[in-house]
């Protein structure tokens, strides 16, 4: 298994709550959806960053069909504007 964590600064401006409750509107659904995504859950940051996305995959392999799916570019651009930086990690267990 492969563990994919994000994190992420928001634009100045953006309305933090309301960004979040929207991304993870669109990316939390995608699990059952994109093959070998088994778990994702994107939650608010109360210290350092703003916000956090954690996920889930069969491989690394299913990590990387993720990145290029058409449902995760998808959802990608409908908040993609609203990021200001991002720090990922992977690793496996």
């Amino acid at each position: 298994m492969v563990k994919h964590i994000v994190t992420y600064t928001l634009k100045d401006g953006v309305e933090k709550d309301a960004a979040v409750r929207q991304i993870a509107s669109v990316l939390e659904p995608l699990v059952g959806k994109i093959p070998g995504l088994l778990r994702m859950e994107i939650r608010r940051c109360f210290q350092g960053m703003d916000y956090i996305l954690y996920s889930e995959f069969e491989s690394r392999d299913a990590l990387a069909a993720y990145r290029e799916h058409p449902l995760h570019l998808a959802a990608k651009d409908t908040f993609h504007h609203f990021l200001a930086t991002r720090v990922s990690a992977d690793y496996e267990e």
